[in-house]
């Protein structure tokens, strides 16, 4: 049976440009590409659960326009049910600009459009499905309300929740003790924790800062390094797979929805994470948001080849 797992954020559609190099303050630079791909850190981690193998059910606000019939029609077609996503009438589909240099690394304009109607009511609509799942997955590019009320329905039913708190804003420990997993890179750890993490050993101190905020698990990625896990019992890292970058878009929604499936699956955090690191080094080798996320029998491959090494 494939475990059901309950998202709740955003949908977008990404305009990438893929460019030598950031243009500078008042620079008009002459971009290699343009491509238009679905996106969204809630579509993204749906998206990503989906191809790793759970029954995915996505609550969330599309516009009614062209972009938002795309994105939805881009959902269906992974298997995910989409009885909950809400066209929104006179509204836009959230929209982002993304900058993509030679180096892999980008710069994103958001514009929220619908995600930002999203609404307690909605969560409401979609309270037997949250209560049902296995697991509910947030993160933070729809209303701060409206994601407190699904993580609230879900710890009444004694659903886990994991929060990827995207893009970075400050939360109340009220919030954070309601965590059973955190994700976050080194930007949003450090406006959580306090601590500003530019390697290891200050990963591993901000990790702790926010385990004492009331957080069960801490999962601080830091990129082309790695990441490091800690839980009230330990703490440790674990390197990043070597793969050559060409885009790094949606590499940590990758990551996000991987893991949530392969904890709902039963695994030990470290093997979900080792999971989750697999399918987002696999993403890093592909342009594009939902056009880079890879399939489970690509993950479980490097996976077996990382273990016959």
């Amino acid at each position: 049976m494939k475990p059901q797992i309950a998202v709740v954020g955003s949908v977008n559609m990404d305009m990438v440009f893929k460019t030598p190099r950031m243009p500078v303050p008042g620079e008009t630079l002459m971009g290699h590409s343009f491509h238009q791909v679905h996106g969204g850190k809630g579509a993204n981690q749906a998206v990503a659960a989906a191809r790793m193998g759970a029954k995915v059910h996505f609550v969330a606000n599309v516009g009614d326009d062209l972009n938002g019939q795309s994105c939805v029609q881009a959902l269906v077609q992974d298997g995910i049910d989409v009885q909950h996503v809400r066209v929104m009438a006179g509204s836009a589909t959230g929209v982002a600009g993304i900058l993509l240099d030679d180096a892999g690394e980008n710069c994103i304009v958001l514009t929220t459009g619908a995600n930002a109607l999203m609404s307690t009511a909605d969560i409401d609509k979609a309270g037997n499905t949250i209560a049902e799942a296995k697991l509910l997955l947030c993160q933070l590019e729809t209303p701060l309300a409206t994601v407190m009320h699904a993580i609230a329905c879900a710890r009444r039913a004694n659903v886990k929740v994991v929060l990827n708190p995207a893009p970075a804003q400050v939360l109340a420990d009220e919030l954070l003790c309601q965590v059973d997993f955190l994700v976050v890179n080194e930007t949003e750890a450090a406006l959580l924790s306090g601590v500003a993490v530019v390697d290891v050993v200050t990963a591993e101190r901000a990790a702790a800062a926010l385990l004492a905020r009331g957080a069960k698990v801490i999962l601080l990625t830091l990129g082309a390094l790695g990441m490091w896990v800690a839980t009230p019992a330990n703490a440790y890292f674990l390197a990043a797979f070597e793969v050559e970058v060409l885009d790094t878009t949606a590499a940590g929604d990758t990551f996000v929805g991987s893991f949530a499936v392969a904890m709902a699956e039963g695994r030990d955090v470290r093997a979900a994470c080792m999971f989750a690191q697999s399918a987002a080094a696999l993403a890093v080798t592909k342009l594009g948001a939902q056009t880079s996320i890879p399939y489970r029998e690509a993950v479980e491959r490097q996976l077996l080849q990382l273990q016959k090494q």
